[in-house]
């Protein structure tokens, strides 16, 4: 089907966001690129997806695919490629998350859209970035966060690496940066009138993440074996245990007043409050807490602890998070036409964020919205 064949057109969504007006152009894909332009259409934006032809359409629990609607082009055809050039010259952002040079051999790439649209934010997502070595190589979020140190930080002791899912790369590494750079971009226009790439590169991204425990390991206080450093299980006092009924929870009491208090509501001797900045006795005080902890179920001791600054939180499955008391009062999840959605975030007093539709069942004709693009 061709991109100004569908008459069946969804109208534009309302929305009284901080992005209200900006219009982003997406070019399909997987992982970071639609997850950011997610984020991008609960703060406002005007999101519009270009897919192949035929493409099946995301099921209504495709969460990421929310608040958009969807062109079908065959970008190898000419009229279908010029309709869509024609949205690209009236956008504010395009987006796209191929490999290097997929744009370019469609004859959509940055020299060939910017040409008729001097102002336009060109957003590309990448893991490797759209230059060095790697480039023009497959990856995927383990790949990358493997290659810039974290993944070799993330796992128990003596044991091998963890993957602590594609959050790390795909989504805080990828998608994250990739809005930060467009907004930064779109805040620069204001100034010069003129738009620019984006390079957003996953390892870019991870790399930056990890400033904190490169300068750590710098001024040697950060060992490479894993398990053995504060944030990383290595620390007792900032560690995960298991509980009466095979749960868990965690202990987070990071500074030493949080820790004594931790330790008085546990019935701890008052001598291992001095264990908190003695790492030699880091193992025995890990013992003791375990000892303790397995003595009562994981919702026993999340009502002892509720409403204290002990640190200590219940560990939740996905499920058990939806019906979390403080996450229900804040509406932390919303349901949208009998989905539940994770709520916009972050949140604003004066121009909310919302979800302005689920994920889209029918495409979109491209020239209605060219015609309101024009408009």
């Amino acid at each position: 089907m061709g991109a100004g064949m569908n008459a069946n057109s969804i109208p534009a969504p309302a929305s009284r966001g901080p992005l209200n007006g900006l219009r982003v152009l997406e070019f399909a894909g997987l992982g970071p690129a639609p997850f950011a332009c997610m984020l991008l259409s609960d703060m406002g934006a005007d999101v519009v997806t270009v897919d192949r032809s035929g493409q099946a359409l995301g099921a209504p629990a495709k969460l990421v695919c929310r608040g958009r609607r969807i062109v079908q082009a065959d970008l190898k055809q000419p009229a279908d490629r010029d309709l869509v050039q024609s949205l690209a010259r009236h956008a504010d952002v395009v987006v796209e998350g191929f490999r290097p040079g997929v744009m370019e051999r469609l004859g959509l790439g940055p020299k060939e859209v910017c040409a008729g649209n001097p102002g336009l934010i060109y957003a590309r997502m990448t893991g490797w970035g759209q230059s060095g070595p790697l480039a023009d190589t497959a990856g995927h979020d383990l790949n990358y966060i493997a290659l810039t140190g974290a993944l070799h930080a993330i796992g128990p002791r003596n044991q091998g690496p963890v993957p602590p899912l594609n959050l790390v790369g795909d989504y805080a590494g990828g998608s994250l940066y990739l809005v930060v750079g467009i907004l930064a971009a779109l805040n620069e226009r204001q100034q010069s009138g003129q738009g620019q790439v984006v390079d957003a590169a996953i390892t870019d991204g991870v790399a930056s993440l990890m400033t904190l425990f490169l300068s750590q390991s710098q001024r040697g206080q950060w060992t490479p074996q894993r398990g053995q450093n504060l944030f990383d299980g290595g620390s007792p006092f900032y560690s995960v245990y298991e509980t009466a009924d095979g749960q868990h929870v965690a202990l987070a009491a990071l500074e030493p007043q949080f820790f004594a208090m931790a330790c008085e509501m546990l019935g701890l001797d008052p001598e291992w409050q001095q264990a908190h900045s003695d790492t030699s006795r880091w193992p025995a005080l890990r013992a003791e807490l375990g000892r303790v902890f397995a003595q009562r179920t994981r919702d026993d001791w999340q009502a002892h602890f509720a409403g204290s600054d002990a640190c200590v939180t219940g560990v939740l499955s996905l499920v058990e998070a939806l019906q979390n008391p403080h996450l229900r009062a804040r509406s932390t999840f919303v349901e949208v036409e009998g989905i539940t959605h994770p709520a916009p975030a972050p949140r604003f007093s004066r121009t909310p964020s919302s979800i302005q539709a689920p994920p889209p069942q029918r495409t979109t004709d491209a020239a209605t919205i060219l015609a309101e693009w024009q408009g």
